[in-house]
């Protein structure tokens, strides 16, 4: 990103980016790659640098996801407390990228881990963004049968962030599976409600249901390309908005 674009005013003041595990594990099957995770926290770094607040919520589907493990006959509850145990080492891998950068980072855990991060409380959250660090929330919401990207909206809402960016490895919202169907559209915006009753799998209901109560917008865009992170803070109309119902 150039001088001249972060000299730009930011489109938001504090944003909730929402990263998908599987993001980071670049061209492999499962884990970190550390490239991958350098150019995340590059990217974070020059959005806190045009004067944005970031705070970020980590899937762990590249380590483990309880949903899939629970359709094998694992007990539910215990596999998404798994899963939860797998975004705090994503949220420390974050972390360890940005302070290599000297960028002040803290990981609050919505499960108390004390020998590695902070507890999540809000008003502590709240006041790491307001003196410039990046604030990384793992565990998710703490309790399982509730996935990361509710927990993202869940922590949206309670920080007073100005829109979701949720960051994965397609540029958008599609009409139909894009890796499976080749003649799928691409939404620039679309409805809450449109989401939902178009079974669009982008996000999970109670994630769009909670986003659509505090008119929380979310955008969808491909982390892949480098430089979107910094797009979508400054407002650059990438991906999929969704937001208030689109009318015709």
């Amino acid at each position: 990103m150039t001088d001249a674009a972060l000299a730009r005013q930011p489109a938001y003041r504090r944003v909730l980016l929402k990263l998908s595990g599987e993001a980071l594990t670049g061209a492999g099957q499962y884990g970190i790659d550390p490239d991958v995770a350098r150019a995340i926290a590059s990217q974070v770094a020059e959005a806190t640098q045009a004067g944005v607040e970031v705070a970020i919520v980590v899937g762990g589907g590249n380590i483990f996801r309880g949903l899939a493990a629970a359709a094998h006959g694992m007990d539910r509850a215990t596999a998404d407390y798994m899963g939860m145990l797998a975004t705090v080492m994503n949220g420390l891998a974050i972390q360890d990228a940005l302070e290599q950068i000297e960028c002040p980072t803290r990981v609050l855990s919505a499960i108390a881990m004390n020998e590695i991060c902070e507890p999540y409380i809000r008003r502590r959250a709240v006041r790491h963004l307001e003196k410039g660090r990046v604030v990384v929330m793992v565990a998710g919401t703490g309790n399982p049968y509730f996935t990361t990207d509710t927990a993202a909206t869940l922590r949206a809402v309670e920080v007073g962030a100005e829109v979701i960016l949720k960051a994965t490895r397609v540029d958008g919202v599609y009409d139909a599976d894009p890796e499976k169907e080749p003649n799928a559209q691409r939404y620039t915006r679309i409805g809450y409600t449109e989401l939902i009753s178009n079974r669009l799998e982008a996000l999970d209901a109670t994630a769009v249901s909670l986003a659509m109560d505090n008119q929380m917008p979310i955008v969808v865009f491909d982390m892949t390309r480098p430089g979107n992170i910094v797009r979508a803070v400054l407002g650059e109309q990438i991906g999929t908005l969704i937001g208030g119902e689109v009318t015709a």
